[in-house]
C-alpha cells in the first residue's frame, strides 16, 4: 500500500528563527511588531510547508497558535482610560519580544563562537614552504541564503507557474531517489558555471519532483558541493558549483 511520504528536515532551527528571520527580511523593528503582518508572513511560511508534506514541529504550531492569539488581541478595540494613575497595561507583544531579543543575543554569540572556530581550525604552523598560486585554495563558502529564503523562492515559483493544482497529487514512497536526483542537479549546477536560477532545477511540476529536488539542494548544500546566492530580500536565487572543478 502507498504512502505519502513525509520529509522531515533537521534544518529548521525553530519558529523563533523563523520570526527573526521574518524581522530581518521585512526590516521589521523587532519591539513594534505588526502583528497581523508578522502572522500573515509566518502562516505563509506553515502553508508551503504543509504543501510540500514536511515533517512540522509542533512548536511551529504552537507558535502559530500565539501568533492568532496576538493578532485577534491586538484587533480588540482598547477601552479609554478614566484614572490617570491606572495601572500601566502591558503590551500583549511583550512576551514575545522578550523572547525573540534573547534569541537574536544567543544567536549572535553563536555564530561569532562559530566564526572564531572555523578562524582557529584554518590556522595552523608548518616549516616554511614555497607555495605555488594553485595550492592556495579558498575557503569554503556557504552562500547568503538560509532555509527560510528557498522555502520563500519555492512559494514565489509555484505561484508564478501556477502549480497549486499539480502539487496536490501524493508523493510516493522510492518514487524519486534523493541520491538519483543529487547527481543530477550536481550536473547541472557544474554545466553554469555563472551559477544556475534555482527554479531552473525545478523543471516537473509534481510534488514529488518539487520535494525530492528541494531536498537534494539542500543535501548538497550541507556537504559543501553547492552554495545559494541572493542578491537582495525577495531577489532570485542562484545555486553555484563551490567545488572547485
Amino acid at each position: 500500500m502507498n504512502q505519502s511520504y513525509q520529509v522531515k528536515l533537521d534544518t529548521f532551527e525553530g519558529p523563533l528563527d523563523l520570526l527573526l528571520h521574518l524581522v530581518n527580511q521585512y526590516e521589521i523593528d523587532i519591539y513594534d511588531i505588526p502583528v497581523a503582518q508578522i502572522t500573515e508572513q509566518y502562516m505563509e511560511y506553515i502553508h508551503t510547508m504543509q504543501q510540500l508534506e514536511l515533517n512540522i514541529a509542533s512548536e511551529y504550531l504552537v507558535m502559530a497558535a500565539t501568533l492568532l492569539e496576538l493578532k485577534s488581541n491586538m484587533l480588540i478595540p482598547k477601552q479609554e482610560v478614566e484614572e490617570p494613575d491606572e495601572e500601566y497595561m502591558e503590551d500583549p507583544r511583550e512576551e514575545l519580544v522578550q523572547r525573540l531579543v534573547e534569541y537574536r543575543k544567543y544567536k549572535e554569540a553563536a555564530q561569532h563562537l562559530k566564526e572564531q572556530e572555523t578562524e582557529a581550525n584554518q590556522t595552523f604552523t608548518r616549516p616554511p614552504a614555497a607555495f605555488s598560486q594553485a595550492e592556495i585554495s579558498r575557503p569554503v563558502q556557504k552562500g547568503n541564503v538560509s532555509i527560510y529564503d528557498m522555502l520563500d523562492a519555492l512559494k514565489r515559483m509555484t505561484d508564478r507557474h501556477k502549480w497549486q493544482k499539480p502539487l496536490e497529487t501524493k508523493v510516493k514512497s522510492g518514487e524519486i531517489p534523493i541520491g538519483e536526483r543529487m547527481t543530477e542537479v550536481r550536473k547541472a549546477v557544474k554545466q553554469n558555471r555563472e551559477g544556475i536560477a534555482f527554479d531552473q532545477l525545478f523543471s516537473y511540476p509534481s510534488r514529488s519532483h518539487v520535494v525530492i529536488t528541494f531536498m537534494a539542494i539542500l543535501e548538497l548544500m550541507k556537504n559543501n558541493e553547492v552554495i545559494c546566492r541572493q542578491e537582495q530580500h525577495f531577489g532570485k536565487l542562484y545555486v553555484f558549483n563551490n567545488m572547485g572543478d
